[in-house]
């Protein structure tokens, strides 16, 4: 039995919750990674899982081997890679999933000014508002915009966001300008949805961070159908600057409440793991990050 090959199925079959899904992603039969773990836990002396028909959990014993199976394999590509990186160029296939309107407006030129610097790195760009899972999908890397990150994310902030509340002038004619959060609840809104949930719109005010949980005429979960409601005079929205800019530009859109400024929502890379990040996703933090302006 090759213990660190079967540290690893361990590891992957723990993290996928199926013998199935980690066999996928190995590219091997479902019998191989069976008779693996079985292997495994012969040698061991314990049983590592627990399988039924409709999940597989991990008993006590499973559970510490998992952390420490880990650390051994963080320590042997650490390892690997501190003798290879400074002869190795990064190569292979990244696949990352990103934002759909940010990932068109910003990250297509930056991805493919990395494709011409990196020509021995193909990358497989999804872009989606959707919520997607990392460790399930095959990911290397998704970028998520947020104002925060969720527990247990682990990820490496690329830059930050400024949120504007904006309007046409012809709808601030009809209806007046707001000239506090407050009076937001008088006037038709156009909210963003996460997962199905409207998200209040959240404003310094007199120093203080406050969430307005305000009604919501329409709602989407794409910040450019958003700003194309507002600019067709369907009412007030609040989007990122990089989606108000171009309705900015051309002044079809104006900004408001410029005194209650939204705190900035952080751009971050997110990780499928706090495991040693392969040369090849490391390249493409780091150039994202530089050209983000964000230091490392």
């Amino acid at each position: 039995m090759n213990r660190l090959e079967a540290m690893t199925t361990f590891v992957r079959v723990a993290e996928l919750g199926s013998f199935a899904a980690a066999a996928s992603q190995l590219g091997v039969a479902p019998s191989v990674i069976t008779r693996q773990i079985a292997a495994l836990e012969e040698h061991l002396g314990i049983k590592l899982m627990m399988r039924t028909t409709r999940r597989l959990t991990l008993t006590a014993g499973g559970a510490a081997y998992l952390a420490k199976c880990r650390e051994i394999l963080d320590l042997v590509e650490t390892a690997e890679a501190d003798v290879m990186a400074d002869r190795l160029t990064p190569r292979g296939h990244l696949r990352i999933g990103v934002p759909l309107t940010f990932g068109l407006k910003k990250l297509v030129p930056l991805l493919l000014e990395f494709s011409q610097l990196y020509p021995a790195i193909s990358l497989g760009t999804e872009f989606t508002d959707s919520p997607q899972n990392l460790v399930e999908e095959g990911k290397d890397l998704l970028v998520r915009i947020a104002p925060r990150l969720e527990p247990g994310d682990i990820a490496r902030k690329l830059g930050t966001s400024r949120l504007q509340v904006i309007a046409t002038p012809a709808y601030l004619a009809r209806h007046g300008h707001p000239r506090h959060p407050a009076d937001l609840a008088g006037h038709a809104l156009i909210g963003y949805t996460l997962r199905g949930v409207v998200q209040p719109w959240t404003f310094r005010v007199a120093g203080e961070v406050k969430s307005f949980y305000l009604p919501f005429k329409l709602q989407a979960n794409n910040g450019e159908a958003l700003a194309e409601a507002a600019r067709r005079d369907l009412g007030i929205t609040m989007v990122p600057d990089f989606v108000a800019e171009d309705y900015l530009r051309d002044a079809s859109l104006v900004t408001l409440l410029e005194d209650f400024t939204p705190p900035d929502l952080g751009i971050y890379a997110l990780l499928p793991s706090n495991r040693y990040m392969p040369h090849r996703v490391r390249a493409l933090i780091d150039f994202l990050s530089r050209r983000m302006n964000c230091p490392g």
